[in-house]
């Protein structure tokens, strides 16, 4: 595994607890997107590390000429593997006090995020987990929103933590919290796996609306039916 130093700051902007957050991207062949998402992150949110998880393309480079800092992984380990690896840059960092989970390909809003850095900050709790079901602005197709249900009972079942949406990647966790959930799973299953982990730690979490926005290029890839396959397959036999 290796690294680029620290990113120095953008000018300081005027988003809540942009001088003392880290956003977290996990990257695998992202590279058509990926320096558009990090410029307009990185306007209002300096901090940011992507981990390039073994990808095939230019993505880790075109990251960093955005701005990014990056840590590579020599080969695909999954996305909870890159989000662990991330994670942990960020608490080498004294002066951060949250990370932000943040997907490479579009399809979160900073304008979500910065809310949930409020919301986090103005309340004390430990967590904040975005939920695409909490107002009208994501449709998701039939068998993602199936399948996500699916998740969503069995997330508060095994967890005791209760949610209206347990596989949404974009979150907003406390130092705190970073230093304690251990995220094991590297593949899908790393979602339920955080939820169960603020369960077991008795963590404080509320639950913010956000726009999942499901693009030409996110569907082009197949992500939306193929990941929720991955989460079956992986709740099932993790």
């Amino acid at each position: 595994m290796t690294s680029t130093e620290h990113p120095e700051p953008a000018p300081e902007a005027d988003s809540p607890g942009a001088e003392r957050t880290w956003f977290v991207v996990p990257l695998f062949n992202e590279g058509e997107v990926i320096g558009d998402v990090i410029r307009a992150l990185r306007t209002r949110y300096p901090l940011v590390v992507c981990v390039d998880d073994g990808s095939a393309d230019a993505s880790a480079r075109i990251a960093e000429e955005a701005g990014a800092a990056v840590v590579r992984h020599p080969f695909n380990l999954g996305q909870g593997a890159a989000l662990k690896t991330g994670i942990d840059y960020a608490l080498r960092d004294p002066g951060m006090r949250q990370v932000v989970t943040f997907d490479a390909d579009g399809q979160h809003q900073v304008d979500d995020a910065a809310a949930m850095i409020a919301l986090r900050e103005e309340e004390g709790v430990d967590v904040v987990l975005g939920s695409r079901f909490l107002d009208g602005r994501t449709r998701p197709g039939l068998i993602k929103r199936i399948v996500l249900r699916g998740a969503v009972w069995y997330s508060n079942v095994t967890s005791g933590v209760r949610l209206t949406d347990a596989h949404n990647g974009l979150r907003v966790l406390g130092r705190e919290a970073c230093e304690r959930i251990a995220i094991e799973q590297n593949r899908m299953a790393h979602a339920s796996e955080i939820v169960e982990e603020i369960g077991r730690h008795e963590l404080t979490v509320r639950e913010h609306p956000v726009h999942i926005l499901y693009t030409d290029y996110s569907r082009s890839k197949g992500q939306s039916v193929l990941n929720s396959v991955n989460i079956v397959i992986d709740m099932l036999f993790r």
